[in-house]
């Protein structure tokens, strides 16, 4: 497999940081320890490098019907400025990826503008999926993954650090941005302003923004929040804190907790598929039957989060088990730095969902107790 390199690599060597595979892109794990990173992002900020992550632009007359028949969300719905989680499905119902769907100003001609970002190493098929379904639509798909970096500011500090970089006539476009909203404004890069596209989303928990900036000005804007951040706990994260920031916040992995094999019913995403739209959609017959079958899984098991009892963490694969037999399995599981005791995401079979049941981990021959909590596990204060 061809390893890729995003633009802040060299960024990240000096840093000292340790890389791992991700999706095909040697992304950095961690720079110091993954416990201070994570404990950076709760309790200040922390500065995550995102760019193996796919940007396709879909713009035209058909965007919002295209996207409407593409995805199963509504998109059409999603006013000029937001942005809305979604999933793009197979026939099946199964999920393809998550996705989220930012809608920008419409271009001089009145040509609506959608920015769809998928993960990182679903980007290609995303795109060529997103393609192959706009046959029949006036639209324009264009992948700029390749072009584009995206960097990400979590944390209680974000807005602070951020604005010392942002002109003051324009501060009031980050105060006053909602979340899951995206804005362009005026970043300083160097000493130019760079009008970037700036999101209130992030993947941890926490408050925080992630920038959407061309490869070329990556390495510059990186080193320009880096000092902006000086004095409010900034620090560079990897992804060893981001899955657990993500784990603690209750947030899916695709490849984890979603997979062409699940579906949203099982992953407790039926929320985010709009059955009732007056569109038909890829997926939406397969969808239906799923969510009339009550148990929404044809395997008859949901994800639900385990809160450990005992000391020692679940990891993925490992079986959940009642009385000794086995009802489930973990799909991502770990200590969890926040709370100080074990959490885990777990598919298990229905009738043993409900939060308050009583459920084991088999730890390499030993079950160690676990219950169903309601999810997300952590939620930050304001």
């Amino acid at each position: 497999m061809t390893e890729n390199y995003t633009a802040l690599y060299e960024q990240h060597k000096k840093a000292g940081a340790s890389f791992t595979d991700f999706g095909g892109w040697q992304m950095p794990l961690k720079y110091s320890s993954e416990l201070s990173e994570h404990h950076a992002v709760r309790k200040a900020a922390g500065l995550f490098d995102l760019s193996h992550m796919g940007e396709v632009w879909v713009t035209g007359p058909d965007a919002a019907a295209f996207l409407d028949y593409a995805l199963a969300g509504k998109l059409s719905a999603v006013a000029v400025g937001k942005a809305k989680y979604s999933l793009i499905c197979q026939p099946d119902g199964g999920i393809i990826d998550d996705l989220i769907t930012y809608r920008l100003p419409a271009a001089a001609d009145g040509t609506a503008k959608y920015l769809v970002v998928p993960n990182a190493g679903n980007a290609p098929v995303v795109a060529a999926e997103l393609t192959e379904r706009a046959a029949n639509f006036n639209v324009t798909v264009d992948d700029v993954s390749a072009e584009t970096s995206l960097i990400a500011v979590q944390g209680p500090n974000a807005e602070t650090i951020l604005l010392t970089l942002v002109p003051a006539d324009q501060h009031s476009l980050v105060t006053e941005l909602k979340y899951y909203a995206a804005v362009e404004v005026g970043i300083s890069v160097n000493g130019a302003v760079k009008q970037l596209l700036l999101a209130r989303t992030g993947y941890t928990g926490e408050d925080g923004f992630e920038i959407y900036v061309p490869n070329v000005d990556a390495p510059e804007l990186w080193e320009a929040l880096l000092e902006a951040g000086e004095g409010h706990g900034l620090i560079p994260a990897g992804l060893a804190s981001r899955d657990s920031l993500r784990l603690e916040a209750g947030m899916p992995l695709y490849g984890n907790e979603l997979s062409r094999e699940g579906n949203p019913y099982a992953a407790g995403l039926g929320p985010v598929v709009s059955l009732t739209k007056e569109s038909d959609f890829v997926g939406k017959t397969a969808l239906a039957e799923l969510k009339a079958d009550g148990a929404g899984s044809t395997t008859g098991r949901r994800l639900v989060g385990l809160k450990g009892l005992g000391r020692r963490a679940g990891r993925s694969h490992y079986p959940v088990l009642k009385d000794g037999n086995v009802v489930g399995e973990v799909t991502s599981g770990q200590p969890s730095p926040t709370l100080g005791y074990p959490i885990a995401l777990a598919y298990v079979d229905v009738e043993l969902s409900e939060p308050g049941t009583a459920l084991d981990i088999d730890l390499r021959g030993k079950a160690e107790p676990f219950e169903v909590v309601a999810l997300p596990f952590y939620k930050r204060s304001k």
